[in-house]
């Protein structure tokens, strides 16, 4: 490990550096196994202590009260969140160099280590990695892994953000996940969470309250003071050590909205800026739901902050316009999906994001916008889970994920859609106690406004069966219905190698114009660096007339161009 992060316990010639930033206690001690050491006060609410112990040494802090409590920055556990941290050295011997794919060859495949393999570990994700090769994806996305109370849970209330969650494997597990990754030709972002810490073990606030906004809160907890140079590098720091200690290609970094930072420069732009500096290609995509462009600007098409960008409004009137549902978030499109589809598609935000409004994006390249039909909020956050194979027409949804995979703009899926998985992927955690009843009522409690069913009937996230219904189901990939829907895909991403990424280097501003068509239809000409594809789909019940499309057609969904649930493309 180098010897050059601020927070933690890291190995070094003359011992291992244990640092804690502690503003608010005056008095600090580590705790070894052969017994208690004094830290030294060295400024601005930091303490710090050398020892010379050996790696696998088990650690805590204890604060004035006699408390012990875990490193903050904790590598390693000896257990759960709220044990004894473990000296570790990250070091890793890389078999593999990471892929030079170009962002605009990116298709992402969203995957939950716990729930992607019956095994739910890191290692048994290792023997997957063929089929998403095959399949042509080229970046993994892991959501996050950082370690949260309990064994279960979508890894978004972590609290330990350096420390790989036990229950998938060891860190060294997680690197030879990645590495194996690159062997087969694929990216890996790593999802990471740092607008808020879990409710369970979290003790941060303890002994610095100050690393807290007590100003706000986001709809997780505690906000976070982003202001104070201690939290910078935290944050900052832990970007960089996935980055170069699990050799990851990327990070997707969590609704960003609720990083709020007055600091010039903002913690968001400091960040990319330092993982840029590592010399080496880096791919940073963000959740954020303001639609702002100020992060994703390029500068000569080159990327200097942000690469990419969720595009929530893609999503959600495409949900809108396949299953009628208008509930929740689904009001602010149900007036006009099509339009607001048609505006996502072209432009890349339909300005609808944080109450309906946002940026004008139509000028940045489209490989910045990163489109889904489904992923794990889109899920998850459904009472009951449910995908889209169990709530659309099928037909309508095989001519919508053409345009997914064929658009210019990123496709990302979620595991399991490649053969249309119907298991639902539902909330699940694995709190005890009254944090355990809490979650389960607060989940109750959320879908009391919608009328379809009794609350009673939302699975029990706590409950172990919760999780194991999460599991996606590889047995139904090697049916007939799984073998089509997984060479469907196949097929589109293959066509989209060979023959729309390439079109997309050198697109200027405004590449997207939306044609006049009926509604429930799509009619977008993309005008690229290499040539204009076209779009033309029909998601509504009846053979329509849509405008013509010049050049070549290169693919086609349904019986006919134009007719009911149909979908083609064509190059020009």
């Amino acid at each position: 490990m180098s010897a050059d992060w601020t927070w933690g316990a890291t190995p070094t010639d003359g011992g291992t550096r244990f640092r804690l930033w502690a503003p608010g206690v005056p008095t600090l001690s580590l705790v070894l196994p052969d017994g208690v050491r004094t830290m030294d006060a060295v400024g601005d609410g930091w303490f710090e202590c050398v020892a010379d112990v050996p790696l696998g040494t088990e650690y805590a802090f204890r604060l004035p009260d006699g408390m012990d409590v875990p490193d903050p920055a904790s590598r390693l556990q000896s257990g759960d969140v709220h044990g004894t941290s473990v000296v570790t050295d990250t070091s890793y011997e890389w078999r593999h160099d990471r892929p030079d794919t170009p962002w605009h060859d990116a298709v992402i495949y969203e995957l939950h280590i716990g729930t992607f393999t019956p095994e739910g570990t890191y290692t048994a994700a290792m023997s997957r990695l063929p089929h998403l090769r095959d399949l042509g994806v080229t970046v993994v996305e892991i959501m996050p892994v950082a370690q949260y109370g309990g064994d279960r849970g979508w890894g978004y209330d972590g609290v330990l953000p350096y420390a790989p969650h036990p229950a998938y494997g060891t860190p060294d597990d997680l690197r030879a996940l990645i590495d194996a990754a690159h062997a087969h030709g694929l990216m890996v972002l790593m999802d990471v969470v740092y607008n808020h810490f879990g409710p369970d073990g979290n003790y941060l606030h303890l002994y610095a309250a100050d690393f807290f906004d007590p100003s706000r809160q986001t709809p997780w907890g505690a906000a976070i003071d982003y202001s104070r140079e201690p939290v910078r590098r935290f944050f900052i720091e832990n970007a960089l050590y996935w980055l170069r200690d699990f050799n990851c290609d990327g990070l997707r970094l969590d609704a960003i909205d609720h990083i709020r930072d007055a600091t010039d420069p903002e913690l968001l732009v400091q960040l990319a800026r330092e993982a840029h500096a590592l010399g080496r290609m880096v791919h940073l995509t963000t959740e954020d739901n303001r639609n702002v462009t100020h992060l994703h600007e390029r500068e000569n098409g080159a990327v200097t902050r942000m690469t990419a960008e969720w595009n929530d409004d893609w999503h959600n009137a495409a949900h809108v316009l396949l299953t009628g549902e208008t509930e929740g978030y689904y009001d602010a499109y149900a007036d006009d999906p099509t339009g607001l589809l048609l505006g996502a598609m072209a432009n890349g935000f339909s300005t609808r994001g944080a109450g309906g409004k946002g940026t004008a994006s139509g000028h940045l390249q489209p490989d910045v916008f990163i489109d889904f039909l489904q992923n794990h909020d889109q899920i998850g956050n459904r009472a009951m889970g449910e995908r889209l194979t169990t709530l659309a027409d099928p037909a309508r949804l095989r001519a919508l994920q053409a345009v997914l995979l064929l658009s210019p703009h990123v496709p990302m899926i979620f595991m399991g859609d490649e053969w249309d998985e119907t298991a639902p992927f539902l909330f699940f955690a694995d709190f005890d106690g009254d944090l355990g009843r809490a979650v389960t009522e607060g989940r109750r409690k959320e879908f009391e406004k919608f009328a379809d069913f009794a609350t009673s009937d939302v699975p029990d996230p706590i409950r172990t069966e919760t999780f194991e219904r999460s599991r996606i189901d590889w047995d139904k990939a090697g049916t007939d219905a799984g073998r089509a829907a997984i060479a469907r895909h196949r097929e589109l991403l293959a066509l989209r190698r060979a023959r729309v990424a390439p079109l997309i280097p050198g697109t200027g501003p405004g590449c997207g114009r939306i044609l006049d068509a009926p509604d429930r239809c799509l009619a977008v000409d993309w005008k690229l660096g290499g040539g204009v594809l076209s779009v033309r789909a029909n998601l509504s019940d009846d053979d329509a007339d849509l405008p013509e499309a010049r050049g070549e057609r290169i693919h086609l969904t349904g019986d006919a161009p134009g007719a009911a649930a149909s979908a083609a493309f064509w190059i020009s």
